[in-house]
């Protein structure tokens, strides 16, 4: 049975069972002036604890439990807010320099690698912070967008900074923002300010070593003011096509500008007007390139409990029976990337031939977590989640869906961003979903139910589409569909199309 009490959808919110004093709801109304996304990561977080929720393995922080720092962190949160947010952009690096320097260029106080793509670019950047902790360098991770807090998006050693940190850290460099936003035609914005932010805080710790996932594109992006020793380009795709280009070639040429000079630069597989782009710009900045199938790969792979047991090549050799905890083909073809990404950075293929030990890399590749990516939360259905939100991302779900999940009926739960190729998103599901519930997030960027509905009919048909405009409806609605064969028919729901949903979903799953 359901883990989730039945709802009628047609009482009112502050009747919800699940929520009897309509705290959710309250509490995003009442952030209506912060960031929706935000806002409602928050709503579901207070909502959980007042219900008394039981705790979950700890994969992305929780809201901070002493009141005065939960405040404090608010407060820092409402500030962001008022900024640009991450979808309002100005292709410049000029303001995100000039923080720097002002800062002291705490970005150059160690070296970096620089990861862009369209897919794979976090699990891929956890996947290297893993294996350089494994060989004892202490790590900064920076990655994009969060899936819960804001404060997953910069890590020490493996792990997400605390509230007190992240607001000691915002507190520290908030008069040289304030300096810098006075100098400039526009204010620095949401994105250039946490990049500042993790730039200082892996400067502070120290680290010896940044990884560094790109937020869009890549030779404007507010990253791209370190120089990477090794940049790392995971597979490009058509995402972002109003900004960064219509092809994968006109895409790449953006992505391109985080090579820099004399770096390695480790290639995933690429469509081929991509690879040439890249390959061009290395050749001009003397760049030492190494090309997954060819200098690198996956040499095998199979499906094992719990995840898949893979033989990677790598610059230096062959890594036999390597346990990773993630699902689907291209999580594997990830851990290769990271792996040529590691060995480049310590010199494996230049300056020596010996492999990485192997010891070292299986005991790093069977800790990686990727939360929101192929995640189970719940059994009985089983409930995946997964944060594909553009067509390429949603080909690989479903492939590792159909590869490791024998489910006699898969409902999905889609809840997508509007300026999304959503047709291209649900087509690429069609074949895996029996049923589809079309809902919303309550970002302000989420497509509107109807509009989504609408597409959904056109490619599913009418008697396989459900619309609940509310989030938690619609999981209950497609764990009721699930469950309607009987108990142990082999139901199962993915829920998925967008990070935001993902997180809420979260959420409201009871995961922390």
């Amino acid at each position: 049975m359901s883990e989730l009490p039945p709802y009628d959808s047609s009482e009112s919110d502050e009747s919800d069972p699940r929520d009897p004093n309509g705290v959710f709801d309250e509490i995003v109304e009442a952030e209506t002036d912060r960031d929706p996304d935000l806002a409602v990561i928050e709503a579901g977080s207070r909502t959980l604890r007042a219900q008394g929720s039981a705790a979950q393995r700890v994969d992305v922080p929780a809201r901070p439990g002493d009141p005065e720092t939960d405040k404090a962190l608010r407060e820092v949160e409402a500030d962001l807010a008022t900024r640009w947010g991450e979808t309002k952009l100005e292709p410049s690096v000029s303001r995100i320099a000039a923080l720097m320097d002002v800062l002291g260029e705490p970005q150059r106080a160690y070296p970096s690698i620089h990861i862009t793509g369209t897919n794979g670019k976090t699990s891929t950047a956890r996947m290297i912070e893993a294996l350089l902790g494994a060989f004892d360098l202490r790590t900064g991770r920076y990655t994009s967008p969060h899936v819960q807090s804001v404060t997953e998006r910069i890590s020490l050693d493996g792990t997400p900074i605390s509230a007190e940190r992240f607001i000691e850290t915002y507190e520290d460099i908030k008069p040289y923002v304030e300096m810098v936003d006075s100098q400039q035609e526009y204010r620095l914005s949401f994105f250039e300010v946490l990049t500042a932010m993790a730039y200082a805080a892996f400067a502070d710790a120290p680290v010896d070593v940044a990884v560094v996932e790109v937020g869009m594109g890549g030779s404007w992006d507010a990253t791209n003011v370190i120089d990477g020793a090794v940049a790392v380009v995971t597979p490009i795709d058509l995402d972002h096509t109003d900004r960064l280009g219509t092809t994968p070639g006109e895409i790449a040429t953006e992505k391109a500008g985080i090579v820099k000079q004399d770096a390695n630069v480790i290639l995933a597989q690429q469509p081929v007007d991509a690879a040439q782009v890249l390959l061009k710009k290395a050749v001009e900045v003397d760049a030492t390139v190494a090309r997954e199938g060819l200098e690198f790969g996956v040499v095998a792979r199979q499906v094992a409990v719990g995840g898949q047991l893979v033989t990677l090549r790598g610059l230096g050799g062959e890594y036999e029976e390597i346990f990773l905890p993630l699902h689907g083909a291209y999580q594997a073809h990830n851990a290769a990337v990271a792996l040529a990404a590691v060995e480049a950075f310590f010199g494996v293929g230049a300056a020596h031939a010996q492999s990485l030990d192997i010891d070292t890399v299986r005991k790093a590749f069977a800790s990686v977590t990727s939360p929101g990516r192929l995640e189970i939360v719940r059994r009985s259905p089983t409930v995946v989640l997964d944060a594909a939100h553009n067509p390429a991302g949603a080909r690989a779900t479903a492939e590792a869906v159909s590869e490791v999940f024998d489910f006699s009926r898969l409902i999905g739960v889609v809840g997508a961003s509007a300026d999304k190729d959503v047709r291209g998103l649900l087509e690429a599901f069609e074949p895996i979903f029996s049923e589809v519930v079309v809902t919303r997030n309550s970002s302000h960027r989420a497509m509107d139910v109807d509009e989504l509905a609408g597409i959904a009919v056109e490619i599913f048909g009418e008697d396989r589409v459900q619309v609940e405009p509310r989030l938690d409806d619609a999981i209950e609605a497609a764990i009721t569909l699930a469950e309607e064969e009987s108990e142990y028919s082999g139901g199962g729901v993915l829920v998925t199309g967008s990070v935001i949903t993902v997180g809420e979903a979260r959420l409201l799953l009871g995961r922390r």
